[in-house]
């Protein structure tokens, strides 16, 4: 009988201290923990992304050119190594390496004493042969006379014709030993074929140079030109007046241009590679001769949608971008194919067609079905200008 007393009155008392917990305001911290536990579900949501207008690209077709692969090194077309005509010492270099040069202008002197006194010895003996020429005809006269009158026999007559003849050969030959020693003379000053730039010094003053000796290398930095080889099994590809692209180690990105002016017959017989001359296109050419170039043939072409590679976000072997469509973003997987190696874009097969809006650079607190903003452009201020302006003209 006592146990339903005291059931009761466990019941009671558990009552009341639920009714005193319901009147005790709650703390700050446990207030936030329970309006955080409301809110979380709320909180999974992803937020508005605001993107600007340069932030995004529309995706277009462009062309996308293919070809073989073309290496090799920028090379003068106009360029001159010069070397001793004669034996002699030097004794001047008055250009350096990098100086320019006018076609005319003295590069090297070298010594022209033994070759003067040759010059010398060379016109005395013209003017001894001069005097022996003159002397003969003279003889040759006086015993045509004689004969004329029967003084002389045709014997004399035909000995005084030889000696002339002799005299004349001997006049030949020492004006001709002249002439050589003076061409040896102005061989001794050694100067630029044309204008350019001295590329290479090989002597300097007090060394004897032996005929056929470097002196001087000229080049003509005007004249570059892309000397560079072609694998053999893609060399039927190549042909005349094809467009070229390529890059030049030392000019970092830049990009150069140029056209197939010549492809060699021959294969080399040790890399099977030929070689093929690229005549520059652009306006601004290297300047340094025997850099290393590499580059791509225009061979063919055709349209295809292009893709900056930093619109591309890449996981493993697949890749997927950002799209922007009904203002909402969406994550697409592409199927991605050549790279353009003169723009560096790549090329959609599948996933984007054209006119599609993507984000520019990607990052990775992207969300796929994230709301965008896409604020409109400040063309207001723009108008608000041009009314300004013309209501300047107007007054």
């Amino acid at each position: 009988m006592l146990r339903k007393p005291l059931l009761v009155l466990a019941i009671a008392s558990a009552l009341v201290a639920c009714s005193k917990e319901s009147k005790e305001p709650a703390k700050p911290g446990e207030q936030t923990a329970q309006a955080g536990a409301k809110g979380g579900p709320k909180d999974k949501r992803p937020s508005q992304l605001q993107v600007a207008p340069e932030d995004v690209l529309t995706v277009r077709s462009d062309t996308l050119s293919s070809g073989p692969v073309v290496t090799g090194s920028i090379q003068p077309e106009r360029k001159a190594d010069l070397r001793a005509e004669v034996s002699a010492v030097v004794l001047q270099v008055l250009k350096e390496n990098g100086e320019p040069v006018r076609r005319g202008d003295v590069l090297v002197r070298l010594d022209e004493t033994a070759i003067r006194d040759t010059v010398a010895s060379s016109d005395e003996a013209v003017r001894a042969a001069s005097q022996a020429l003159d002397q003969a005809n003279r003889q040759l006269e006086r015993m045509k006379t004689l004969r004329a009158s029967g003084m002389t026999s045709a014997v004399g007559l035909d000995e005084a014709e030889v000696r002339r003849n002799s005299a004349q050969s001997e006049l030949s030959a020492a004006r001709s030993r002249a002439a050589t020693a003076r061409q040896q003379l102005s061989r001794t000053v050694v100067r630029a074929p044309f204008d350019g730039i001295v590329s290479e010094r090989k002597v300097s003053a007090g060394d004897t140079a032996t005929i056929g000796k470097e002196l001087v290398k000229v080049i003509d930095p005007n004249s570059m030109r892309f000397q560079g080889r072609v694998s053999a099994d893609s060399i039927a590809t190549v042909k005349l007046g094809q467009k070229v692209n390529f890059r030049v180690n030392g000019y970092g990105e830049q990009q150069f241009a140029g056209v197939v002016k010549r492809i060699d017959p021959a294969a080399n017989p040790v890399t099977r590679q030929v070689e093929v001359v690229i005549e520059l296109a652009d306006s601004a050419q290297p300047k340094v001769a025997g850099l290393y170039a590499e580059g791509r043939i225009d061979a063919q072409s055709a349209s295809a949608l292009m893709l900056p590679e930093a619109a591309l976000v890449k996981a493993g072997d697949s890749a997927y971008t950002w799209r922007i469509k009904d203002k909402t973003l969406n994550k697409v997987a592409l199927v991605v194919g050549a790279r353009d190696p003169r723009t560096g874009n790549v090329e959609v097969k599948q996933g984007l067609v054209a006119g599609d809006v993507v984000l520019r650079s990607p990052t990775s607190n992207l969300k796929d079905g994230q709301k965008v903003e896409m604020p409109a452009a400040r063309v207001a201020s723009v108008a608000s200008a041009a009314t300004g302006a013309g209501a300047v003209q107007g007054k």
